[in-house]
């Protein structure tokens, strides 16, 4: 598994950086690659998003610079902003174990266990994706795409961010619940690339368990 660090990059370009990385890692055999990188703020629509689901007017969202962009991830409205790790797997999962079940629980479980490695305890609520705290407060957002087997697309973690963004939408489409982030949770915020770095190391040990 190849790690990649794409730093701060607008979603657009980053989506055909993704689609270029899917079309390598499927006809060129390239190595599985786990990409990190941030974006400016900017709201995300999955496929099974629900009207209203934004809740401020877009022009409003304009004008303050906030692009709404339609995608072909799986999931509902989400934000990405800066303090925000964002991470694209793209994976062949035919290399690992081709079930999409395995690989979104495989996913939760390396961020689970990253932010254990700083003390902060974090779970999964059944019937939902994504990894919380005291499964009430969603942490990391999840949403993918796979086309014959590879995936993009993947999870967003929220470090150090600003969330009054989240306000601008329903999280997920879930109403009962809120967000929330590291810096929010602990005393002491670990750097960006600390966490990083535990991302990293738990993709790798737990995806290539199966190998």
């Amino acid at each position: 598994m190849l790690v990649q660090d794409w730093g701060t990059i607008e979603f657009h370009d980053a989506w055909r950086r993704q689609r270029e990385l899917v079309d390598a890692v499927l006809h060129q055999d390239h190595p599985d690659t786990l990409v990190f990188c941030e974006h400016p703020s900017v709201i995300t629509l999955g496929r099974t998003t629900q009207q209203g689901s934004v809740v401020t007017q877009r022009d409003i969202l304009s004008q303050r610079g906030v692009d709404v962009i339609e995608i072909d991830r799986g999931g509902e409205a989400t934000v990405h902003n800066p303090g925000q790790i964002v991470g694209y797997p793209i994976f062949h999962l035919q290399r690992t174990k081709p079930d999409l079940h395995w690989f979104l629980r495989t996913v939760e479980q390396s961020v689970i266990d990253a932010l254990q490695s700083f003390g902060l305890e974090s779970g999964r609520v059944e019937g939902l994706t994504g990894v919380w705290i005291e499964s009430q407060r969603k942490i990391c957002a999840i949403g993918i795409h796979c086309s014959r087997w590879v995936t993009s697309h993947g999870f967003a973690l929220n470090v150090s961010n600003d969330l009054g963004l989240f306000s601008d939408i329903i999280p997920c489409g879930i109403t009962e619940r809120g967000v929330t982030s590291i810096q929010r949770e602990l005393t002491s915020c670990p750097g960006l690339n600390d966490v990083r770095v535990e991302l990293a190391q738990h993709f790798k040990r737990n995806f290539q368990q199966t190998t």
